[in-house]
């Protein structure tokens, strides 16, 4: 013989969870009626529900919920990667925890999962030639792709792409772009 269907066990469960908590509202909108909810109060009515072998609720998937939920899931995938990659390439503490809201411990610990030295002080800044052909390479791929001046996502993707194919580090790169873009020089 099968034992206590896990289902009801599950349901009456939360039912008796959000009960203790006050919450009526949850119980109703699970289908419980006023009477259901009074027979809960006594313990051999609960043990007679949760030790049913027989299903007496059933489940309902919420699609968009769910949809919603795995989207979400491949946005944490993604952040994550993106903070890997502004960490490998040279991003200050501060523009991740700016951005991504990471605490200098978490970024820290990031930095030791992926094997990077611990950075003392500040990175140098550019030379006047490496200003020079960081200028000629963001401002035309800035126009190129149509990225606005306030669209953040977008410049850290760009500001990445040329700390990798120059060499140099992101934040310094990020520094000199936001130096441009605060003068106006766009």
């Amino acid at each position: 013989m099968s034992g206590p269907h896990p289902l009801n066990q599950a349901v009456i469960a939360q039912a008796l969870h959000d009960l203790r908590n006050g919450q009526l509202r949850r119980c109703k909108s699970m289908g419980f009626g006023d009477s259901d909810l009074d027979a809960l109060k006594h313990p051999e009515m609960v043990s007679l529900l949760a030790n049913a072998r027989v299903s007496w609720c059933t489940v309902q998937v919420n699609r968009e919920v769910l949809q919603r939920l795995l989207r979400q899931a491949d946005d944490i995938e993604a952040e994550i990667a993106m903070i890997d990659r502004m960490l490998r390439v040279g991003a200050s503490t501060e523009m991740i925890t700016r951005y991504f809201g990471l605490t200098h411990q978490e970024i820290a610990l990031r930095r030791d999962i992926l094997g990077l030295p611990k950075r003392r002080g500040r990175h140098p800044v550019l030379t006047e030639e490496q200003d020079v052909t960081l200028w000629q390479q963001w401002r035309p791929a800035l126009r190129q792709r149509d990225i606005a001046l306030n669209d953040d996502k977008a410049m850290l993707g760009l500001a990445m792409e040329l700390a990798e194919s120059l060499d140099l580090p992101m934040s310094v790169i990020w520094a000199t772009i936001r130096s441009w873009v605060d003068q106006g020089l766009v």
